[in-house]
């Protein structure tokens, strides 16, 4: 029973540090991709306020408006 316990803490600091590796190396790559610009993460934090249909939307997205334009050419 000794045993299993002893098993259990350090299964449980193992995973409590591989969380934390995760969680930082998610930080970083979120920094990373703002600085090179890839990404620009602070608009996306008013997208809970900004929710009304006549709101602006955060990204255009040309791929599924050139599909909208393409199947309503088909019809």
């Amino acid at each position: 029973m000794e045993l299993i316990q002893v098993i259990r803490e350090y299964l449980y600091f193992f995973t409590t540090i591989a969380l934390v590796v995760i969680l930082y190396a998610y930080i970083l790559h979120l920094y990373r991709s703002e600085k090179r610009g890839e990404a620009d993460y602070e608009k996306y934090g008013r997208l809970a306020l900004d929710d009304e249909l006549s709101d602006k939307p955060i990204e255009e997205n040309i791929k599924k408006e050139s599909e909208k334009r393409e199947s309503i050419k088909e019809s």
